[in-house]
């Protein structure tokens, strides 16, 4: 049982939504990604990129891989990343970043007027990437309308990587920045996955584990057919097969205990 124990083990490692090296069927959008930090970030030129898909269509997997990838070239400048579900409320944003650039604690129009000049003051460019962006919402739409705006302030050093699940979030809430020449970010949607490339995603992670595979390769096409049907959702997609690996490790388990010592003992 030690040996398939430590399988089991293995399998609902590999099953965890971590960043994986590879990540399949996302080439172009780690392209798109890595275009455009080399591009603002290393060019040293402000601008913004807003990256919109539904939940489990990989885009925090994604931004992540290309930030440990693009480390030695980023390291020239100051990255801040923030969930915006941390923050208790939109306007909870901006102290964020201020304390991430070393400001002191002010509140309101002080803190804000504070953290412009700081941002358009001269110095390293400063990467700023927010997950969970819709959690920024606010009445007027103010928080992010300010936020987009500061990397086209003269003199700004900012560049902004916003994620969220909306696509529409920038018609909505930033169309007064597409009136403006050049104002909109750069958008990139993220497709949820299709069946084929849940199979893929499953079947490299479970690739992993040494041996016998664990779940049978139609038990991984049903999962991948019945969660691309639903959301292509590969978060979701990798719960189901943990779960799986669960009930069987369970189930042999307690069939072990239960099997008569040889001898009669």
């Amino acid at each position: 049982l030690a040996g398939a124990g430590t399988c089991y083990q293995q399998a609902k490692r590999v099953l965890h939504a971590a960043v994986p090296d590879r990540l399949h069927a996302r080439e172009r959008e780690m392209s798109v990604i890595q275009q455009f930090l080399r591009e603002h970030v290393c060019g040293r030129r402000p601008g913004s990129l807003y990256i919109s898909g539904a939940p489990g269509t990989g885009k925090t997997a994604c931004l992540s891989r290309v930030l440990l990838d693009c480390k030695d070239e980023l390291a020239g400048s100051k990255t801040i990343v923030l969930n915006c579900m941390a923050l208790s409320s939109p306007q909870g944003v901006f102290p964020a970043v201020a304390q991430q650039l070393g400001l002191p604690a002010a509140a309101g129009r002080e803190g804000l007027r504070r953290l412009e000049k700081r941002l358009t003051a001269q110095g390293p460019m400063v990467l700023l990437v927010l997950d969970e962006l819709d959690q920024l919402e606010s009445k007027g739409q103010d928080v992010l309308y300010t936020l987009f705006e500061w990397p086209r302030l003269p003199g700004s050093r900012l560049v902004l990587v916003g994620l969220a699940n909306a696509l529409d979030l920038t018609d909505r809430s930033l169309a007064r920045l597409s009136a403006r020449p050049a104002g909109s970010p750069r958008l990139l949607h993220f497709q949820p996955y299709t069946r084929e490339q849940l199979t893929t995603i499953l079947q490299e992670r479970l690739g992993q584990v040494a041996g016998d595979s664990v779940l049978d390769t139609a038990a991984l096409q049903f999962c991948a057919r019945k969660v691309s049907a639903v959301s292509g959702d590969a978060r979701k997609a990798l719960d189901i097969c943990r779960r799986a690996v669960e009930v069987v490790e369970l189930e042999v388990r307690s069939q072990t205990l239960l099997k008569p010592l040889p001898g009669g003992e």
